[in-house]
C-alpha cells in the first residue's frame, strides 16, 4: 500500500488526525492528574494502536517512552489474545512482562467498533509511590525487584466495563499514597476514553476498512520516511563508550555503557555488546528502555517531520545481550534505570558525532536527578514529594548548550518552587544557574543549576538518584568537559557534609539538602570562542574573569568591560604551545593539565 492509492489532501487530513487523538490523550492526562510528577514534571506518555497492536502515533510526551510502548501491548496481547472484549482495560509495570520500572504503569483500552477490534489506546505514567522499602519506590540501592513495590503482570483491571475491585484494593493497600495513585490512574483511564471516542468518530466517517488501509499506508510512508534520511548518513561503523559513576552499593567502580552503530544504506543497528554486566544496584535497564535511547538518538540526527511509529522504527535494529545492564533478566532491581537511559543516549551520542558532528551536542548533565522526600504529618497522613530536575545541554556545533533545559530523552519540566512550597514541608532557599560550570569550548556547555531544600517537617525519608559526579560529561573536538553533581546536606545546627551521588538517609526539621546538577560538556576548543563572547558570559556570570583567561585564553581590559585583542592573542599561543596537542581529541572527560580545574565548590 502506498500514499499514492489516496487522495494526498485526505491522506494528510487523516495522518494529523490520529496524531491529534495521541496528542489530546497527553493533554487529556495533564488537565486530570493529581500528581506533580505528571502535572508539573509531565513524566507520562500517551500513545495509539492498531488493532494488531502497531503504534501509529505517540503524543507529544517522552522519547524515554518509545520503545516501551509497543513492547508493553505486546506483552498483553501475548497474555489475552483471543479473550479481548468491549469494556475490557488492561493494565501492567512488571520490567519482565513488558514493563520498565515498577513506578510506570501502563494502561491499555482496546477499541471497538460494529463489533471489531479496530485500534488500542495506551497510556504510561510514573506514579508518585507503588510500595516497596522506600518512599517514592525509586531508591537506586534496591539489590532485587522485590523490594521495589507492587508488581503488576500483564492483567485485566476492568472485565467487559466492569471495574475489578480486586485489583484496585490490592494496589491501593499497598501504595503509601492511594488517593494520589488513584487519581492519577483514572487520568490515565481517561486520555484512553478521549482516544475511544475520537478514533470510533473516524471510523464513521471513513468506515472501518479505508481507516485501516490509510493506517497501513501512514506507517508505510513514515518507513519510506525514515529510510529516506537513514540513507543520508555516511555508511560505516561508529563506535562509542560511556560510564555511569557507580551503582551506588558498588561505590567507585564505574559501569560501562558501549554501542557500536552500524549503517548500511537504509538500514542502521544499534549494537551494545560490550556493556558491564548487570548491576546489584537499581541501574539496571530492560531491552524497551535501550530500544528507546536507539530510537531516540538517531531520530534527534534525521527530519523532524518523521511521526514516531512502527513505520520508523522497522529501519532501526537494535541488539543488547540478555543479562547486561542494557537487558537485565530476572531478579534485577530496575527503579533507577532512568540514568541508564540518560547514559545510553550520551553514548549513542558519542558515535553518532563521529558520523554528523554538526548534527550531535556534547554530553549534557547526565540526565534527571531523582529527588525523593516522603514522611508523615502531623495526623499520621502520608506525604511524598517526588522532583525530576534536569537543566543543560552539551554545547552544539553550532551553539552553546542550552541553559536550564531538560534532557531531549526526557522533555520533563522542573517543579515550581511556589508549587512544592504550597504543597510540601519543603521551603525552597534558592534556585540558581551556576556560572564556571559549562564546559568551556567553542560553544560552552550549559550552565547547571542549585537548587536547596529546608525540611519544614519533623521527620523524613530522603531518597537521591544522581550521576555525574566522578565521570563529567564529555566534550566533543576539543572541548572541555562539564562541572560535575553535588549533594550537600546540612543538619540544623551542623555543618555542611558533601553526600554520594546516591544515598537513602532521614531528614529532620531544619535540615538542608542542595543539589547541584552536572554541567554541560562543551564543543569544539575553547581558544577559538569569539573573545567578545567570552566577554558576554563574564559580564552575564556564566564565566569568571580567571576562567576566561584560564580556560579560553581571553585577557580583559583592566575595567572588565572589553578585551585586550593583543595580550589574548599572544595568551592562545602560549596555551596551544603548552598543551601540546597533535590533533584535537574527540571527547574529553578530564580538563586539560595546563587548563586550571574547576573551582571548588561552596556548600
Amino acid at each position: 500500500m502506498t500514499t499514492a492509492s489516496f487522495d494526498p489532501f485526505e491522506f494528510e487530513l487523516f495522518r494529523n488526525s490520529l496524531l491529534s487523538v495521541a496528542d489530546e490523550m497527553a493533554l487529556t492526562v495533564h488537565r486530570t492528574t493529581y500528581s506533580t510528577v505528571l502535572r508539573d514534571n509531565l513524566d507520562y506518555s500517551t500513545a495509539f494502536f492498531d488493532g494488531r497492536g502497531r503504534m501509529i502515533a505517540q503524543g507529544f510526551s517522552l522519547p524515554a517512552h518509545l520503545g516501551s510502548m509497543p513492547t508493553a501491548l505486546a506483552a498483553v496481547l501475548a497474555r489475552f489474545e483471543g479473550a479481548i472484549r468491549p469494556g475490557d482495560v488492561y493494565a501492567l509495570n512488571d520490567p519482565f512482562h513488558g514493563g520498565m520500572h515498577l513506578p510506570d504503569i501502563f494502561i491499555f483500552k482496546p477499541i471497538f467498533v460494529d463489533g471489531e477490534l479496530v485500534a488500542f489506546a495506551g497510556t504510561i505514567s510514573h506514579h508518585t509511590d507503588v510500595g516497596g522499602r522506600v518512599a517514592g519506590s525509586n531508591a537506586p540501592d534496591s539489590i532485587e525487584i522485590y523490594q521495589e513495590g507492587v508488581r503488576i503482570p500483564p492483567m485485566r483491571i476492568y472485565d467487559a466495563g466492569h471495574r475489578n475491585e480486586t485489583f484496585f484494593e490490592l494496589l491501593l493497600t499497598n501504595v503509601r499514597v492511594p488517593d494520589m495513585v488513584a487519581g492519577d490512574i483514572r487520568a490515565q483511564l481517561a486520555a484512553c476514553h478521549v482516544a475511544e471516542v475520537a478514533f470510533t468518530d473516524l471510523c464513521r466517517s471513513y468506515g472501518i476498512a479505508k481507516v485501516q488501509r490509510l493506517t497501513d499506508a501512514m506507517l508505510d510512508h513514515s518507513e519510506r520516511m525514515a529510510r529516506a534520511e537513514i540513507a543520508k548518513l555516511p555508511d560505516g561503523t561508529f563506535t562509542f563508550e560511556d560510564f555511569l559513576d557507580d551503582d551506588g552499593i558498588d561505590v567507585g567502580k564505574p559501569i560501562r555503557l558501549k554501542v557500536a552503530v552500524h549503517k548500511t544504506g537504509d538500514r542502521i543497528l544499534f549494537d551494545w555488546t560490550g556493556s558491564s554486566p548487570q548491576v546489584r544496584g537499581a541501574l539496571n535497564a530492560t531491552l524497551s528502555f535501550t530500544k528507546s535511547a536507539s530510537y531516540c538518538g538517531v531520530l534527534s540526527v534525521m527530519e523532524n517531520r518523521i511521526p514516531n511509529n512502527e513505520g520508523a522504527f522497522r529501519a532501526i535494529e537494535v541488539v543488547a545481550p540478555a543479562g547486561t545492564i542494557v537487558n537485565c533478566v530476572h531478579p534485577a532491581s530496575v527503579a533507577a534505570r532512568g540514568l541508564t537511559g540518560f547514559r545510553m543516549v550520551d553514548t549513542v551520542f558519542g558515535a553518532l558525532a563521529q558520523m554528523v558532528p554538526g548534527k550531535v551536542t556534547a554530553a549534557g548533565d547526565g540526565g534527571n536527578t531523582n529527588i525523593s522526600i516522603g514522611g508523615y504529618d502531623a495526623e499520621r497522613k502520608p506525604y511524598i514529594f517526588c522532583d525530576f530536575t534536569c537543566c543543560a545541554w552539551g554545547g552544539r556545533a553550532f551553539a552553546d548548550g542550552l541553559d536550564g533545559n531538560s534532557h531531549m530523552f526526557a522533555n520533563m519540566a522542573g517543579q515550581s518552587s511556589e508549587v512544592i512550597e504550597a504543597e510540601q514541608p519543603l521551603f525552597v532557599e534558592c534556585y540558581e544557574l551556576l556560572g564556571d560550570r559549562g564546559g568551556a569550548g567553542q560553544f560552552r556547555g550549559g550552565a547547571p543549576y542549585r537548587r536547596a531544600y529546608r525540611f519544614l517537617g519533623e521527620e523524613a525519608v530522603i531518597s537521591i538518584r544522581s550521576d555525574r559526579r566522578d565521570i563529567r560529561p564529555y566534550g566533543l573536538y576539543g572541548g572541555y568537559p562539564g562541572g560535575a553533581s553535588m549533594n550537600v546536606l546540612t543538619r540544623a545546627g551542623g555543618a555542611p557534609e558533601v553526600y554520594p551521588a546516591k544515598f537513602y538517609g532521614q531528614l529532620r526539621r531544619g535540615d538542608l539538602f542542595v543539589h547541584e546538577t552536572a554541567a554541560g560538556g562543551g564543543w569544539g576548543d575553547p581558544l577559538e570562542r569569539e573573545p567578545a563572547r567570552v566577554l558576554k558570559d563574564v559580564r552575564n556570570d556564566f564565566v569568571s574573569a580567571a576562567s576566561a583567561r584560564e580556560l579560553y585564553g581571553v585577557v580583559l581590559a583592566a575595567d572588565g568591560r572589553s578585551v585586550d585583542l593583543p595580550a589574548t592573542e599572544a595568551l592562545r599561543g602560549r596555551i596551544r604551545t603548552a598543551r601540546g596537542w597533535q590533533e584535537t581529541p574527540y571527547a574529553l572527560r578530564e580538563t586539560p593539565k595546563q587548563a586550571v580545574e574547576w573551582p571548588e565548590r561552596q556548600a
